[in-house]
């Protein structure tokens, strides 16, 4: 899957994006607890002498540690109003490592008293197509195996393909010990949008604001209003708007989860249904030509139909030319395009070749010998240890004109800070000889070093951003580069500027 990075630079699971997007709050590593960290964190108050010799264990020294840390994370502001937060979220476990952090919160649960702590369990109800019948006997046997291991379901959330029927409610709720509205269902819906609308039907709010004392109103917030009203219309989007998807991870769709979901909230406020097509970048090359003509011919077929052309980050040389004729054809073609990270490099790559004629330019990450390397490594980077050499987290970047697209989709503003995930940059020697013949570097780091943003004149949007926007974009609050990307490939992207960036009512 991706690596999700946080605004202080933080590495984590794709997990953490999710609840980024739905919470719209900002998360730090440290609220990513892994098994590794805890280790690392007993391992070196061992070396420091604080356990006095003794034989360091799991059960005290690791379950300790676990809690320790928790109770310091529950007490770390997330949002913007800087107020210690009433509730702290657990993710989920069930891997085998897991297994200390199931015994750290059973002994949790005395700490923290019942009133202050709710443990929710999640489960699949299958259906056989063979028989049709919703099966509890996996739910009955892990909220079993779960009880063994001393701690209790006080809510059971049971997932299924289709809505769960009254009968299977009760049974789950007989068997395992729990009230029948302590029982949640969630089937599968048209969009995860209606999953808060689900849960909120069902009464969840209300359990917590009793099993948890919360100081909360009856009456839905303001925010679940409009979150009702943005999934009311995600379904009843009818016009298409088709994105090419220009990558080399495009067997397992979750490698660009934060992307997929950017793309989305831009169409989705611009009332368009996305249609998103993956394409492996190596069927572009002439090599698959050769090898399979079929595929190649279907992945340009896709290339040709896309209404726009996004070229996300990546490491390594693999399917680097099928990305840079992708480039090609959205520069020549006019086609609406936008590369982040290694896709606004190989756009540069791909100018300095085809307009400046310098045939081997090339990053120096795929040809470190080559004559004319417009993508350099960064002076940090250290190619023989590439552990904690990347440019992580939040970054800001200065405009440099205000003759500027990305400047007036960002509201006009002197600067932005975006999230940052890479090892090497565009070569800010040679940028005099692409701004003379129309690539403009818009944006630059503070000390006006690094390219940040690159435009090209007379397109309508060939654009491409160093930083990664799509770790920053909300259902509510769509990214403006991929927002951009929306619009121009639906032809609306001039009417929206010239409306001083408002969307049409």
């Amino acid at each position: 899957g991706e690596v999700f990075v946080l605004n202080d630079g933080g590495e984590v699971d794709l997990d953490l994006g999710n609840y980024e997007r739905f919470l719209d709050i900002n998360l730090y590593k440290d609220n990513n607890i892994t098994t590794g960290k805890i280790y690392q964190h007993v391992i070196n108050k061992e070396r420091h002498g604080d356990y006095l010799g003794k034989t360091v264990q799991v059960v005290p020294h690791i379950t300790d540690a676990v809690q320790e840390w928790v109770m310091n994370q529950a007490k770390v502001p997330v949002d913007d109003d800087r107020e210690e937060p009433q509730i702290c979220l657990g993710g989920t476990i069930g891997d085998i490592e897991g297994m200390p952090f199931v015994e750290a919160f059973r002994q949790f649960q005395f700490k923290a008293k019942r009133e202050n702590f709710c443990n929710i369990h999640v489960s699949l109800v299958p259906q056989p197509n063979a028989t049709g019948e919703q099966k509890t006997k996996p739910t009955q046997n892990s909220v079993r195996a779960l009880r063994g291991l001393g701690l209790s379901p006080d809510l059971i959330v049971c997932r299924s393909a289709k809505p769960i029927e009254m009968a299977v409610k009760e049974k789950i709720s007989m068997f395992c010990h729990v009230e029948p509205e302590q029982v949640i269902f969630i089937h599968d819906v048209s969009s995860t949008y209606r999953v808060p609308i689900l849960l909120e039907e069902q009464g969840i709010i209300k359990y917590f604001k009793q099993r948890l004392n919360l100081p909360i109103d009856d009456q839905p917030s303001d925010l679940l209003m409009k979150w009702k009203k943005m999934a009311d219309r995600y379904e009843r989007l009818l016009k298409v708007c088709s994105i090419a998807l220009v990558g080399k991870y495009t067997k397992l769709s979750d490698c660009y989860a934060s992307v997929f979901k950017a793309l989305e909230h831009s169409a989705l406020a611009i009332n368009h249904k996305l249609d998103l097509m993956y394409i492996d970048s190596t069927e572009l090359e002439r090599s698959t030509e050769a090898e399979n003509s079929v595929k190649y011919h279907q992945a340009w077929h896709k290339l040709c139909k896309a209404d726009g052309i996004l070229v996300p980050g990546g490491f390594g040389i693999r399917g680097t030319e099928g990305k840079l004729q992708a480039i090609s054809w959205a520069r020549t073609k006019k086609k609406p395009f936008l590369g982040v990270c290694l896709g606004m490099q190989l756009a540069v790559v791909e100018f300095a070749r085809n307009c400046l004629n310098w045939k081997d330019a090339n990053s120096t990450e795929f040809d470190p010998d080559t004559k004319n390397p417009v993508v350099i490594d960064m002076p940090e980077h250290n190619p023989g240890d590439m552990g904690g050499t990347m440019r992580l987290g939040r970054r800001r970047t200065i405009f440099k004109t205000q003759n500027s697209v990305l400047r007036k989709l960002y509201g006009d503003e002197t600067f932005v800070e975006e999230r940052h995930r890479h090892r090497y940059e565009v070569n800010p020697e040679l940028t005099h000889c692409f701004e003379e013949k129309g690539l403009k570097f818009v944006g630059h780091d503070t000390e006006g070093n690094r390219m940040e943003i690159i435009e090209l004149e007379n397109h309508p949007y060939f654009v491409g951003v160093q930083f990664h926007p799509e770790f920053s974009s909300r259902p509510m609050k769509p990214s403006p580069p991929y927002l951009g990307l929306l619009l121009a490939a639906t032809g609306t992207l001039n009417a929206y500027l010239q409306r001083g960036c408002k969307l049409s009512p």
